[in-house]
């Protein structure tokens, strides 16, 4: 009796969807198998003698970092390049994201066009605004800078263009999106009543969204900070730019130094970021 009990109670707590977990598990595998092959993924070259004999020679130039006041003194100039680089993008940024998200965002659509917002210029207009949105935000800002270099020259204008252009479809998506999944009342009552739609998003869709909407915006303003330090390597300038001469000049001392800068740049703006939502909570 204690069997068939221990049996019945096994059963009884026995996960019903078990059988579909472990199918999608073996789908998953046999998906993600081909792919990990196909791009030659080989971890273990890492443990190879050859690879930690390479590693811990350029990891032991690494201490003590460089710390000359003349060093120190670039890698700061450096460091505000950086984040002034990554600033003025996400402002052009936000200023091409803002009218767009206020174009495609259905509730706030256009209304002005003779057949109302449910019309098909609506649709139309609402439509080229997404797709430009999604030419925006396919090419990465990597790719940008390397365009724009071509363009405008050296330096961190290449930088700021690119962070603008990517970062202006990333934003003005997910801020559709956003306001979008928020709760619609207040917006259309204002709508309803002959409020224009930069009223309506400002009284409207805003108060309902502002948490997503600012630390979306600051989380975005860090990887803006990431990427400016990546596009230095083809000549954006900035942090990035002067790691990538110490890497070539094999200089692991300055490379460390300015490592421990850029971790503490990151963790400066998660600080800002939980603040701003600490005040709109």
């Amino acid at each position: 009796m204690r069997s068939l009990s221990a049996a019945a109670a096994l059963k009884q707590h026995r996960d019903p969807a078990w059988r579909g977990r472990v199918i999608v598990c073996i789908v998953a595998v046999a998906l993600l198998w081909p792919a990990l092959v196909f791009c030659e993924f080989k971890p273990w070259i890492l443990l190879d003698a050859q690879s930690l004999h390479a590693a811990g020679k350029f990891l032991a130039g690494f201490v003590p970092p460089a710390h000359s006041v003349e060093f120190l003194t670039m890698v700061a100039a450096a460091t505000w390049e950086t984040v002034a680089m990554a600033t003025v993008g996400m402002t052009l940024a936000l200023a091409g994201a803002i009218p767009m998200t206020i174009l495609v965002t259905q509730r706030l659509s256009i209304s002005r066009l003779g057949t109302g917002r449910s019309g098909l210029p609506a649709r139309l207009i609402r439509q080229a605004g997404r797709w430009l949105l999604v030419l925006l935000r396919s090419v990465p800002e990597l790719v940008w800078a390397l365009l724009l270099v071509r363009i405008v020259g050296l330096g961190p204008t290449a930088g700021v263009l690119a962070i603008a252009l990517t970062y202006c479809g990333m934003l003005g998506k997910v801020y559709a999106e956003i306001l979008e999944s928020a709760d619609a009342h207040a917006t259309e009552s204002l709508l309803n009543n002959g409020s224009g739609r930069l009223a309506a998003l400002l009284y409207g869709a805003l108060p309902e969204s502002a948490t997503e909407l600012v630390s979306y915006t600051v989380y975005r303003w860090e990887c803006a900070i990431r990427g400016s330090v990546v596009m230095g390597f083809v000549g954006a300038g900035g942090l990035g730019q002067r790691m990538d001469e110490s890497m070539k000049m094999l200089a692991g001392d300055e490379l460390s130094s300015m490592l421990l800068v850029f971790v503490l740049l990151v963790a400066a703006a998660d600080g800002v970021s939980s603040m701003l939502r600490r005040r709109l909570e």
